[in-house]
């Protein structure tokens, strides 16, 4: 990437409090964006970027997703997470929405289809805001950008993009979703989709019919075949190591804050008597 071209820009943003964010151009090449029909010109992000090197899944649907569809979302959503696989989404209403929440801020990658001094839509600022201080949120857009609709389109492509799956929970024919499906089956993903009654999520229903996605039966069943190969591919890093010297939780709180608690939650560490063991 042209030197002349990385911009870092300090930003206040209005939310509950105001905090101070670093609005940034990615400093590194993205192999999964190859899939893309091009590569983006450039790419802004706020927050943490070693989310990009973890195993990812694409969870993307309606923004009126039935009850149905949004507790499953969820549950799906939060077990991957436990497995330590990263949530992608697009930050919309429904679906979205409920797979950021439902994987942890810590461990989850919002696309935005604005300029990154933006948070939409408005209704969703406070996840967002959150998403910035503890995942990762990206876009393809320089600052100021509005929500447009020609926008969404290029979102979708980098969310199906990044994912190593492509999970729709919900989706009607006229949802935009169906762009996100199009672009994983030119990409060769697999796509995946709850099961649903006859007369509900009928995009979805026809995906099946045509043999163009799978369906999932079993929340477990499908996190394990993906929390299998994230084990089969995990290496000792500098963090693993570290924590197999015993640290203590305050050293390793200040020396990996982010860390630590992503390690927790997958169960990767454990604390007992206010130290660290490597479990």
């Amino acid at each position: 990437m042209n030197r002349k071209n990385f911009s870092k820009q300090w930003i206040w943003f209005k939310s509950i409090k105001y905090t101070k964010f670093m609005i940034a151009q990615i400093p590194f090449h993205i192999p999964e964006l190859e899939a893309m029909k091009k590569y983006p010109h450039e790419l802004f992000y706020i927050g943490n970027t070693d989310l990009l090197h973890k195993k990812k899944i694409a969870i993307v649907g309606s923004r009126k997703p039935n009850q149905y569809a949004r507790t499953l979302t969820h549950q799906l959503a939060m077990k991957l997470s436990q497995a330590g696989i990263c949530i992608v989404s697009g930050g919309a209403l429904g679906v979205d929405a409920i797979a950021h929440k439902a994987a942890g801020v810590h461990n989850t990658i919002m696309i935005a289809a604005t300029g990154l001094d933006k948070r939409y839509p408005a209704i969703n600022k406070n996840i967002i805001a959150d998403i910035e201080k503890s995942g990762l949120v990206l876009s393809q857009f320089q600052k100021g950008t509005p929500s447009q609709k020609y926008n969404f389109p290029l979102r979708n492509e980098v969310v199906v993009a990044l994912g190593d799956v492509l999970v729709v929970t919900y989706a009607d024919f006229n949802s935009g979703t169906m762009h996100s499906v199009e672009y994983a089956l030119k990409m060769g993903k697999e796509v995946y989709v709850l099961a649903h009654r006859v007369g509900e999520s009928e995009a979805t229903n026809d995906l099946l019919a045509k043999t163009k996605a799978k369906a999932i039966y079993d929340l477990d069943a499908f996190v394990a075949q993906f929390a299998e190969l994230t084990c089969k591919e995990t290496v000792l890093d500098e963090f693993l190591l570290y924590c197999q010297t015993t640290p203590t939780y305050d050293e390793a709180l200040k020396k990996y804050p982010s860390k630590i608690f992503e390690a927790e939650l997958n169960g990767t560490i454990e604390i007992n008597n206010a130290k660290v063991y490597l479990c």
